[in-house]
């Protein structure tokens, strides 16, 4: 029986924790774009009934992480170039929509967002220095989750973290999606312009960045 790096969980646990393990598992490439997920082979290997696993996989398919083919079961989605242009186009959206309310507050407030985006945006460029690319991509993702979460709209979170796992997929599974490495640099330059500049230059930023 071929093994999928999971861990055994107890019968009790959710369908909810069995999504959560195997979302990881898609996410870091473990199951790769287009492999097949067995059903009865994750329930073995969790130690669990099928029920749970099956809940799992559909609540995974409706995230848009797996696809199910009539008569053949349910794969890891493949993401084309298509796929990626959307993806990026509504994080911009959500982004700058984030942007535009942090920066209608009082300058105090916006260097507050400033530096917190500054300790991620210090950490991802010693990620990038030290070649630590999975760490790179968590601390990417984590300085614009933070963006929106510190907007204060959390039916904008809510949209926004819907993303989050595609575009983690984007990042270490299609290459176009990902900035060369030099550009990591530039998320310090947009923590300053979220603190001192002006929205113009905020949206020009964030486009060059989300532009793939």
């Amino acid at each position: 029986m071929k093994e999928f790096g999971l861990v055994a969980m107890k019968p009790q646990s959710t369908s909810v924790k069995v999504a959560d393990q195997l979302r990881e598992r898609i996410i870091d490439g473990y199951f790769a774009p287009g492999q097949q997920i067995n059903e009865s082979l994750v329930s073995s290997q969790l130690n669990l009934s099928r029920g749970p696993v099956r809940e799992a996989l559909q609540r995974l398919s409706q995230e848009g992480l797996l696809v199910s083919k009539p008569n053949r079961g349910v794969f890891v989605v493949e993401l084309t170039p298509k796929d990626v242009d959307e993806i990026y186009g509504v994080r911009e959206i959500l982004e700058l929509g984030a942007a535009q309310i942090i920066m209608a507050q009082p300058a105090e407030r916006r260097e507050e967002v400033a530096e917190e985006l500054r300790k991620v945006a210090v950490r991802l460029t010693e990620a990038a220095g030290e070649d630590d690319w999975e760490s790179v991509f968590k601390l990417d993702l984590e300085f614009h989750t933070t963006l929106v979460s510190e907007s204060g709209n959390s039916r904008l979170l809510r949209a926004y973290t819907t993303l989050a796992a595609e575009t983690l997929m984007c990042m270490r599974n299609l290459e176009q999606s990902y900035p060369a490495s030099s550009s990591v640099t530039t998320h310090l330059m947009m923590a300053e312009m979220i603190g001192e500049g002006s929205m113009d230059e905020v949206r020009s930023a964030f486009h060059r960045h989300l532009t793939v």
